[in-house]
Order: structure tokens, then C-alpha cells, then sequence
């Protein structure tokens, strides 16, 4: 398979990761837009928000759970926190696998770009 988060799930790319489980795996972005800045990704292969089904509804669920747990452990879940989900070209995704980017370690400006 010649998708990025694939390999780097299956460990055949090296990542800074944070956590891994049998259902996910979280690692430090490697161009970070923030002081941090965290990809949390499903292991199993899903392209786009697009391409969810009801069944998934657990795996995002723990993707988001997970960066709760996350932020808690890094030491900023009380100062808060950015959470997103890009969805295809125009909506900012540029690997489709989908991916929850944890975002922290500054004030988040709103609306973001």
C-alpha cells in the first residue's frame, strides 16, 4: 500500500508516537503548525470523512476520546485545545487517510484560515 499513515501505522516509517493501540495510533506531526501538534489516525485504512460508515462510528469516536486523554497526559486539557478533521483537497486534507490533528501549546485564532 503506498499510503503514508498506512506505513507509518504498520511501523515501516519512523514517527515520534505518542500512543498506539490495536485500534490507533498517535504521532507528533512532523511540520507542525503549533507548539504541538499531534496526528491521531485509525489504523484501518479510510480515505476521506466521505468514506465513513455507520459501523466507524466507534473508531472516530475513539479517535476523539483518545485526544482527551491526550491533552490530559501532556499536561494542557485545562488551558485548552484544537481539535480537526479536514475532509478532501479544498477542505485542507493533503494525506487521505483520515486523521484528527490535536492541536495546543498557543492561543487558536478564530476563524482558522
Amino acid at each position: 500500500m503506498s499510503c503514508l499513515f498506512c506505513k507509518i501505522a504498520a511501523g515501516e516509517i519512523p514517527a515520534q508516537v505518542v500512543h498506539a493501540d490495536a485500534d490507533l495510533i498517535a504521532f507528533r506531526d512532523i511540520s507542525p503548525v503549533a507548539p504541538t501538534h499531534i496526528l491521531l489516525i485509525p489504523r484501518e485504512h479510510i480515505p476521506t470523512v466521505n468514506h465513513l460508515e455507520a459501523h466507524h462510528a466507534e473508531l472516530v469516536g475513539k479517535l476523539y476520546l483518545r485526544a482527551g486523554e491526550l491533552a490530559e497526559r501532556l499536561g494542557f486539557a485545562d488551558n485548552g485545545y484544537r481539535l480537526v478533521m479536514n475532509a478532501n483537497r479544498d477542505g485542507g486534507q493533503t494525506v487521505f487517510h483520515i486523521h484528527l490533528h490535536l492541536l495546543a501549546g498557543r492561543a487558536m485564532q478564530w476563524p482558522p484560515g
